[in-house]
């Protein structure tokens, strides 16, 4: 009997991605953790479910076809041991989609936020193969270009511990005592590593400075997160500190 070659296609497609998913589901049990009331929320804004298609095969030829069809290949890894991913579900995503919410929310905001994946036969299917939330882990750009190559997903259920890279926002730059003698603002850190549990990834984490003076410092032990939040690096690793007046402004104010 002869088969239209995109049925075919669409058919086998599913056949391929239902099959690998049906071998490797898990359940997982509700954890009671929620977020306190008095640290950073993800914005109920920037909620949204991401649509994906089941994709078949991977390779050089494939990928570009999908990029060319404005879609992300993407993949969806499994959460195993609560660090490190496997059973790889090959997916892809919409460009426009993906590259709004980046643009929305900013490289590093959008990898430390979880988003429901919608997996449909198609974009514009009613039918959901399966839904799923995700952290996305990885996101590849091209270098000259800028345009989005791939994105990586990792499962995160309740129960699982991800490392995350989680953004840190600096407020009080204007009211600090070192700030306001012309010292200067030195960032060493941009984002902190942690181990979180899935239901309480910090969408981001406030770094005060306002008490701050000249020649003072703060640590990844001093900043203020979830108490099952577990840091990867030492405590004693530096995030930013108050820098001294530069010898070239001393030097203006001396004339």
């Amino acid at each position: 009997m002869w088969i239209h070659r995109p049925v075919l296609v669409r058919t086998l497609r599913l056949r391929h991605f239902s099959q690998h998913a049906a071998a490797t589901v898990l359940q997982y049990p509700e954890a009671p953790l929620i977020n306190l009331d008095d640290l950073p929320k993800p914005d109920p804004k920037h909620a949204e479910t991401i649509r994906a298609i089941p994709r078949a095969a991977s390779g050089k030829t494939i990928t570009a076809k999908e990029r060319k069809a404005d879609r992300v290949p993407s993949i969806v890894f499994e959460q195993e041991d609560g660090q490190h991913g496997g059973n790889k579900r090959l997916i892809s995503v919409q460009t426009n989609q993906i590259r709004r919410l980046v643009t929305g929310l900013g490289r590093s905001f959008f990898l430390s936020r979880l988003f429901d994946l919608e997996v449909r036969p198609e974009f514009e299917s009613q039918d959901v193969i399966e839904k799923v939330r995700v952290l996305p882990r990885q996101l590849h750009r091209h270098a000259g270009t800028d345009a989005l190559l791939n994105v990586t997903f990792i499962r995160a259920p309740s129960n699982a511990l991800l490392k995350v890279d989680v953004p840190l926002v600096f407020r009080g730059e204007d009211i600090s005592p070192g700030l306001k003698k012309g010292a200067y603002f030195n960032v060493i850190k941009r984002t902190v590593k942690f181990l979180c549990p899935a239901d309480v990834i910090p969408p981001y984490i406030d770094v005060d400075l306002s008490e701050l003076d000249v020649g003072q410092r703060l640590t990844m032990g001093d900043l203020k997160v979830h108490p099952d939040l577990k840091l990867v690096l030492p405590k004693e690793h530096p995030v930013c500190k108050i820098m001294g007046i530069r010898v070239s402004d001393q030097q203006k104010k001396s004339k």
